[in-house]
C-alpha cells in the first residue's frame, strides 16, 4: 500500500453498483448542491460493503455494520502516511462538531500498526478524539478497493457506500460541514 498526496484538482473514478438505487437516488442526487470545494471531489455513488471485520479499539472484532442507523465518514490511514498527517486534524474537528447519534467518524489504521505508536500519532497532531481501530491484515481496505492512502469513504445508514474521497481533504471546511448537515438531514 502506498500513500498519496493529490492535487485538488484530480478526480479520481470509482466503479460503484447501483444497489437500491431508486431508495437511494433523493440521497445521493440531494448531494448534488453540496459538492463544492474541495468536496467536489467526492465521487457519488451507490455500492454495498463487505461485512469484513477489523479491530475495533478495544480488541473486539467489529464490522462497518455495526455503525447501522447513522451515517459514517470512514477513513483509511496509517501512522507514516504525510498527508494523513495533515487530514486527521480536520476529522478530528468534524466529529467534535458533528459527531453523536446520527452521524460519526470512523478511523481505521492500515495494516499492523502498534497501539502506542497510534496513540503517540493521534495526541502528536492533536486528534485524540479519533477511534484507534485498525486493519491489521487490510481485508477491510482491500475489500473495499482502498490503494492507497488516506481514501474516506461516506456510507449511509443502511450501510451502503455513497460517496468516496481519494486523497486528503479538509473535512473542517465549511463545505464539509455543510455536506455532512445535507446528510444528516435527509
Amino acid at each position: 500500500m502506498r500513500c498519496q498526496a493529490l492535487p485538488a484538482a484530480l478526480l479520481v473514478t470509482v466503479v460503484l453498483s447501483t444497489i437500491a438505487e431508486a431508495q437511494q437516488a433523493d440521497q445521493v442526487g440531494g448531494m448534488d448542491n453540496l459538492l463544492v470545494g474541495e468536496m467536489a471531489r467526492l465521487q457519488v455513488k451507490t455500492r454495498s460493503i463487505a461485512s469484513v471485520p477489523f479491530v475495533a479499539a478495544e480488541g473486539a472484532a467489529i464490522t462497518l455494520d455495526d455503525f447501522a442507523g447513522k451515517y459514517v465518514l470512514v477513513n483509511f490511514w496509517a501512522p507514516w502516511c504525510a498527508p494523513c498527517r495533515e487530514e486527521m486534524p480536520q476529522l478530528s474537528d468534524l466529529q467534535a462538531k458533528m459527531g453523536g447519534e446520527a452521524f460519526e467518524v470512523v478511523t481505521i489504521a492500515v495494516g499492523r500498526n502498534r497501539p502506542e505508536i497510534m496513540e503517540s500519532f493521534l495526541k502528536e497532531v492533536g486528534a485524540e478524539n479519533l477511534p484507534l481501530h485498525t486493519d491489521p491484515t487490510s481485508r477491510l481496505s482491500g475489500a473495499m478497493g482502498v490503494l492507497g492512502l488516506p481514501v474516506t469513504v461516506l456510507v449511509d445508514t443502511q450501510g451502503h457506500e455513497i460517496a468516496r474521497l481519494q486523497g486528503a481533504a479538509d473535512w473542517s471546511s465549511p463545505e464539509a460541514l455543510a455536506l455532512i448537515r445535507g446528510l444528516k438531514e435527509h
